[in-house]
């Protein structure tokens, strides 16, 4: 039976082919992410259910929380190919340890999209993620820019052992590495483990171990940034002694941004996820299939979806900054 879908996005309407793009009745689509605590990956969740295909109901999906365990979604996979999903999109907890859902689903014959954050493989269908590396670049230079290269600084990690802790702390040591040799000291680096309560205690620690020596805090998440600002603050200290940089554009972070108390690089939620879905149907259904989301017109010059069954799509990063915060904050509404 022949139908045409038409689906309407940030204002572009978006014309699918006709003839027989569905196969079956629906499509059903497994997204296994890491944890649904933080902010930014509940903005993923919310991405993924406002896909006009999903929320036309032709694309079902099973949003899988994976507990910040990655043998928790090695489990998950399985259940996902028992059930018969047509396609996973995961967003690993592990570079290594989450490998064996790549494995689980190419003996299956189910692509996989690796979404947000990376995997230690280039065997997946695809990904559609940002350059973590450049993230952790740009909020370091920010930082480094600010303090003039001089001076000590603390970094805050993620969880040891995701691509995220590798490739922003990667990214933070090349803009380090770019200011004179000697000039600034990295005082501490731990793993808070994105979390907003675990950069508090941390930074709460730090400043009473180094009264008086850190000029800058580099936070590998939003979350944690935040928890610095509030241990900060709730020394009786002020942030404008420090400069605190952040990465995910939550919308806690936009307005510290907007009250001059950091910087955040904004990733977009929205972007990986229903970026993610449109490369999982493309792989479903085939080449025919046309992009039902905004995405790929949102970065037209970046993204080429007409370039083949691409293996990667690098969804760009946004510096928040006082020019742009009120536009993303009315885009977040």
């Amino acid at each position: 039976m022949k139908k045409t879908m038409i689906s309407t996005l940030l204002g572009a309407t978006l014309a699918l082919s006709s003839g027989s793009v569905f196969a079956k009745d629906d499509i059903k689509i497994a997204v296994l992410m890491y944890g649904m605590k933080a902010e930014f990956v509940q903005l993923m969740e919310q991405a993924a259910y406002n896909h006009p295909l999903v929320k036309s109901g032709e694309v079902k999906i099973t949003m899988y929380d994976g507990r910040y365990d990655a043998l928790v979604q090695n489990n998950q996979a399985e259940t996902a190919i028992r059930t018969n999903h047509d396609a996973i999109i995961i967003n690993p907890m592990d570079f290594d340890a989450n490998i064996d859902v790549v494995d689980m689903a190419n003996e299956a014959g189910i692509p996989v999209i690796v979404t947000n954050a990376r995997l230690n493989t280039d065997q997946m269908t695809a990904e559609v993620v940002s350059d973590d590396v450049e993230g952790g670049y740009l909020e370091a230079k920010y930082v480094m820019e600010q303090i003039g290269c001089k001076g000590s600084v603390v970094i805050l990690e993620g969880p040891k052992g995701g691509s995220g802790e590798i490739q922003r702390g990667q990214g933070n040591e090349k803009a380090i590495a770019e200011c004179p040799e000697g000039a600034v000291k990295v005082l501490e680096r731990k793993t808070a483990n994105w979390s907003r309560a675990e950069g508090m205690t941390l930074m709460e620690n730090w400043l009473m171990k180094h009264q008086g020596r850190i000029s800058g805090v580099i936070g590998q998440n939003d979350e944690m940034a935040l928890g610095a600002i509030e241990a900060i603050e709730g020394s009786g200290d002020t942030v404008d002694n420090y400069v605190i940089a952040g990465i995910d554009g939550v919308t806690d972070a936009l307005h510290a941004v907007k009250s001059d108390k950091m910087t955040s690089i904004l990733q977009d939620a929205n972007g990986q996820m229903q970026g993610s879905i449109d490369v999982a149907l493309r792989h479903v259904i085939g080449e025919q299939y046309k992009p039902a989301s905004g995405v790929w017109q949102q970065y037209a010059d970046k993204l080429n979806w007409n370039n083949g069954l691409s293996k990667r799509y690098d969804i760009p990063w946004t510096v928040v900054n006082k020019q742009n915060v009120d536009q993303l904050l009315e885009m977040r509404k």
